[in-house]
């Protein structure tokens, strides 16, 4: 059964691509036509790719695999982090710093250094400092926490990798692929759908199209998540 109609597709506006200038012609097989300039992706594959890729979350999450969220432009950034947060799973929305996965001993010491500070602050510690030392340990805390809040509680590699924007996260994608980790990747009409597992052709710009795809692969991840837990 399709997890989403084509009706809220249409409505959250999933269909329009980029300029039809823009577009990648790998993406040619998901475009349904071109309308004043603007590329318009077919909804049928979206709807089929999407019930395809949430399959296959609610499978993983149900094994109890882990999932990391990514997407860090503006317009995706507060989704990430509700969606990720509402499905216990991994986030980054800031900023991916390079060698999050593949050096991720080094990016566990920093998380280690922000748990480390988080307990100071707790305490009280950081208020008896120096005022000066205090203020410099406190602006530390606050960028390790906008950077590495939502990998935390992240003991190691995660299982899967879902993206939003896949010219913006291409380090993530490339780090990704050189660990043989699988990636879902919202994919607009730009995009290249043969360097992620699992395409989900749809409009990467829109709010709405971005909380539509993101909300339903986070249902998915807690619907496999209870269905581990019966």
């Amino acid at each position: 059964m399709a997890i989403v109609t084509l009706e809220e597709l249409l409505e959250s506006g999933v269909h329009f691509g980029h300029q039809s200038r823009r577009w990648n012609p790998k993406m040619f097989p998901y475009i349904y036509t071109e309308r004043n300039g603007i590329h318009i992706i077919d909804l049928v594959q979206t709807a089929q790719l999407l019930t395809e890729a949430c399959d296959f979350v609610r499978k993983c999450s149900a094994e109890g695999k882990k999932f990391l969220f990514l997407g860090t432009k503006r317009q995706a950034a507060e989704i990430i982090a509700q969606e990720a947060t509402r499905s216990n799973s991994y986030y980054v929305n800031q900023r991916w710093l390079g060698g999050m996965l593949t050096n991720w001993v080094t990016i566990k010491s920093r998380v280690d250094r922000l748990k480390l500070l988080e307990m100071q602050d707790d305490t009280g510690i950081i208020d008896k400092l120096p005022k000066k030392e205090g203020a410099v340990t406190r602006r530390e805390l606050e960028k390790l926490r906008k950077h590495l809040d939502g990998i935390k509680n992240m003991n190691g590699l995660p299982d899967i990798v879902v993206i939003v924007d896949q010219r913006r996260e291409v380090t993530a994608i490339q780090e990704c692929l050189k660990l043989g980790i699988p990636t879902i990747c919202i994919l607009d009409t730009n995009c290249n759908p043969e360097i992620v597992d699992i395409p989900i052709p749809a409009n990467d710009d829109a709010i709405r199209s971005i909380k539509l795809v993101v909300g339903r692969l986070a249902d998915a991840v807690i619907n496999g998540s209870a269905d581990n837990n019966k």
